[in-house]
């Protein structure tokens, strides 16, 4: 349904994504953050469907290129713990948001896993957002505080996840609620990756269509 784009950065670099646009030509914009895997045909139909929902999205490619099978974790940690998470933010994440609101329109941001840690960094980090949506990732406090987000926050977790532990979720939801911040939270008796119905493993369908909308309600209510 989409194709692949190029975009600037705002340093002037050249990235690539995937852009699936919506039906009507003043949609608003998501940005869709990638897994550890990279950008897979998963992610790429998750922006198929914000788009069939009203949304023009776009999936900035943070591996360039690099796909990695869902077999091998081994080289998804590798490079995961090789991705500059700031400059992968700040400049690609930021030029896919600067992409989108070209016409004027809000943009939200969204991701899942090593995505969802990027939405929160964006959140403190990338002025063009207007709302972000957390699937399943928090980024160490140095790269992002709670008290530092400047956006309205939904969020979405499972209890039986070992990586994003509800331990980790509970102390962020305390201090994004501390900070005094706008954070929509819900739990969901699922593992990590919940979402993604290609890893049949760990897929919850229930699950994953009760936070795609509310995912989907909330960038209607701050978006547009």
């Amino acid at each position: 349904m989409g194709t692949t784009i190029t975009f600037k950065r705002p340093d002037g670099k050249d990235a690539s994504g995937y852009l699936a646009n919506a039906a009507r030509g003043n949609a608003p914009g998501v940005v869709v953050i990638q897994e550890w895997w990279g950008l897979s045909d998963q992610i790429k139909g998750l922006c198929d469907r914000f788009a069939l929902a009203g949304f023009d999205a776009l999936a900035p490619d943070l591996y360039k290129g690099k796909v990695v099978p869902y077999h091998d974790t081994d080289s998804a940690n590798k490079e995961m713990n090789s991705l500059d998470f700031m400059d992968a933010t700040t400049q690609t994440v930021r030029g896919a948001a600067q992409y989108l609101s070209r016409n004027g329109a809000k943009v939200g941001l969204t991701g899942f896993c090593l995505g969802g840690a990027v939405t929160i960094i964006g959140a403190v980090h990338v002025p063009e957002l207007a709302a972000g949506v957390v699937f399943y990732g928090i980024p160490p406090e140095q790269a992002a505080k709670p008290a530092d987000v400047k956006i309205p926050l939904q969020a979405h977790f499972a209890n039986k996840d070992d990586w994003c532990t509800p331990e980790l979720v509970g102390g962020f939801e305390k201090a994004m609620k501390a900070a005094g911040k706008s954070l929509e939270l819900f739990r969901y008796d699922a593992e990590h990756a919940f979402v993604n119905e290609q890893r049949q493993a760990v897929h919850d369908r229930e699950a994953a269509e009760l936070a795609w909308g509310r995912a989907t309600e909330f960038f209607r209510k701050h978006l547009g």
